[in-house]
């Protein structure tokens, strides 16, 4: 049997055509997108932005975007269709066909959403060792005369970071402190833990 695309399309009713119309080219773009995502090729449809932001809040909750709306309209659409395939009337069609694109939208935000909250920089701040106890690697004098070594844990990795003292006594090595603060520049300040 011969399948003639303009015959076929002719048969479909004004909304029919609409849900379509939609279906076909979003799906094909869906698909794309799914493509090169899992192989690597992520396409930027969401444009980009030439400054740097650092926060640690992620991406935030991105509802209106390229990707979204992508899959909005595959939903939509083939919702749509479903619905009309089923004998249901034209304007429940729509209705539940827009909930199911608008409920698309907010998964796939939320998705996005929750993957930015996974990431990590990776970057090593000073002031996470604040509070921590280490171990001095390199002598510290006292009164800030020198910056030593301590040995420390700071999220998660041991860590040598450059230290001073304003306590009265020298902290020799292997002498066990305590981080109180830091300098402007990330130096540790430690104190003999008692």
């Amino acid at each position: 049997m011969d399948f003639n695309f303009s015959d076929w399309w002719n048969s479909l009713t004004t909304l029919q055509q609409i849900y379509w119309g939609f279906a076909i080219p979003f799906s094909l773009i869906f698909l794309l997108q799914m493509i090169m995502t899992f192989v690597g090729g992520d396409m930027d449809t969401d444009g980009s932005a030439d400054f740097d932001v650092e926060t640690d809040d992620g991406a935030g909750f991105q509802f209106f975007t390229i990707k979204n709306f992508v899959g909005f309209f595959t939903l939509f659409s083939w919702t749509g269709i479903a619905c009309l395939d089923s004998g249901l009337s034209g304007g429940l069609s729509v209705v539940i066909s827009i909930g199911a694109g608008i409920l698309m939208m907010v998964i796939m935000a939320a998705i996005f959403y929750y993957f930015s909250k996974l990431t990590d920089s990776g970057n090593m701040s000073a002031k996470n060792a604040i509070g921590g106890i280490g171990e001095v690697y390199l002598p510290i004098l006292s009164g800030r005369s020198n910056i030593g070594k301590v040995s420390i844990k700071v999220q998660g990795s041991l860590r040598e970071l450059d230290a001073i003292t304003d306590d009265d006594q020298d902290l020799p090595t292997g002498a066990v402190v305590t981080v109180t603060d830091i300098t402007s520049n990330d130096t540790l300040i430690v104190t003999k833990s008692k």
